[in-house]
């Protein structure tokens, strides 16, 4: 065996790019194939490391693949719109080449001069790099305070709160983010004032599996709803007294969903049925309260989980259904976070619905739909008085749940919010 110099042999290697494989992430049990939703580099083209190169769609989130060091795109093996299965080969990138001489057009060589390009060796995630090119902000002007000197999503969040504010100097030449590509609903249903056309659209992955879901609930369970009503009073006159001091202790603002998860937590203890699921035959009853906090995004509708809320306390639940929001709009939520759940809360009143029926979310036994706050005259101690009521609704399977047990189970939830010292004392 002929042995070179370990000078000579460093620049052999040095001079010898490596082919690197871009593949689909592992996906869960759960999920059996995505759909590739958006190449965001073309062939020929240079990619930064842990740059956003392309989007997998699966039937419950956009999965991000990044680069795993910089090269440029050496080919696309799977096209926007094909299936792909777990851990499949989408394309392929060759490390440390350099972008070949790309048709550039007078837009290209504009976005060429981008945040984005014009500092390769600051590493910035994704979500900051695209950020960055929307506020046209220069990755060397934000203070990194990532680990290895990454600039993140905050760090631009954080300059753009310190910078004051420019008027609209011209329109953004920043070509349009492709990002927004992968929400397809977001803005694609656009009509020009009298026109007689129409669009057809395809489904997204997850609203075609939300659609076969719903239809699925109605035609395999025997859904009932039952109705009750809220005053809503003695939540809001604590929430304003002791508003400002539980900000400052837990760095969160009190809201209403809090109350309502703990009242739901302390309710499905002592109705088991309604904590339950149905598999074939075989009623499971679970012994921890997992649930579910239903969160509306322009790819639709998904459940993120609040697991043991039973050992949450109420900062806890309002920090993690506000991470969960603002994760769930970006598409960073994972798989595993939205899986599981014994039941699910949704707040149709946060868009002003008064009255709706839940769907169940299967093979969940119960859901309760919440709606808006409105003020009403109701008749208290033989008075008429005006106060802030909600409807309730729980929708529920009757196979496994009958309906005193769904009275009484949307009844205790609402002696616990009319009253929400009994949650501290556990009575």
């Amino acid at each position: 065996m002929t042995r070179l110099p370990l000078c000579e042999l460093a620049a052999e290697l040095k001079g010898k790019r490596m082919t690197i494989e871009i593949k689909t992430p592992t996906f869960p049990e759960s999920v059996a194939d995505g759909t590739v939703a958006t190449w965001y580099k073309k062939p020929g083209e240079a990619i930064s490391r842990d740059e956003l190169i392309v989007d997998i769609e699966t039937d419950k989130v956009v999965l991000e693949v990044v680069a795993t060091a910089d090269g440029v795109l050496k080919e696309i093996i799977k096209g926007e719109g094909e299936i792909v299965l777990s851990a499949e080969v989408l394309g392929t990138f060759e490390e440390g080449a350099v972008a070949t001489s790309a048709p550039a057009s007078a837009t290209d060589t504009e976005s060429a001069s981008a945040p984005t390009e014009t500092v390769t060796d600051i590493i910035m995630s994704p979500a900051a790099r695209q950020l960055a090119v929307e506020n046209n902000i220069t990755a060397s002007d934000v203070a990194a305070t990532g680990k290895d000197g990454r600039v993140t999503k905050e760090d631009i969040l954080n300059h753009l709160k310190s910078t004051p504010a420019e008027a609209p100097s011209a329109p953004v030449a920043v070509a349009t983010p492709p990002a927004q590509k992968s929400t397809p609903n977001a803005g694609a249903i656009n009509f020009d004032v009298g026109e007689r056309v129409e669009k057809r659209v395809p489904m997204t992955r997850l609203r075609a599996t939300i659609a076969r879901r719903l239809v699925s609930a109605q035609q395999n369970a025997a859904m009932l709803t039952t109705y009750n009503e809220v005053n809503m009073k003695p939540i809001m006159e604590m929430r304003k007294k002791y508003q400002d001091r539980f900000v400052k202790a837990h760095g969160v603002k009190l809201g209403f969903m809090s109350f309502f998860v703990k009242a739901a937590t302390e309710a499905l203890k002592k109705f088991p049925a309604v904590n339950a699921s149905i598999d074939g035959n075989d009623m499971i009853y679970h012994g921890y309260q997992d649930v579910g906090v239903a969160v509306s995004t322009e790819r639709g509708l998904v459940v993120p989980i609040l697991r043991n809320t039973d050992s949450m306390g109420l900062a806890e639940v309002e920090s993690t259904i506000g991470d969960f929001g603002a994760r769930a709009r970006d598409g960073k939520l994972g798989i595993d976070e939205m899986q599981g759940g014994t039941f699910t809360i949704s707040n149709g009143g946060t868009f002003g619905s008064l009255l709706s029926t839940p769907i169940l979310n299967p093979p969940q036994t119960a859901i309760m739909g919440m709606h808006k706050i409105q003020d009403r005259p109701m008749a208290v101690d033989g008075e008429v008085v005006i106060l802030p009521m909600m409807y309730l609704a729980l929708s529920y399977d009757h196979r496994m749940i009958d309906g005193k047990e769904a009275v009484q189970f949307l009844v205790a939830i609402k002696d616990l919010l009319e009253d929400p010292a009994r949650l501290l004392l556990d009575i």
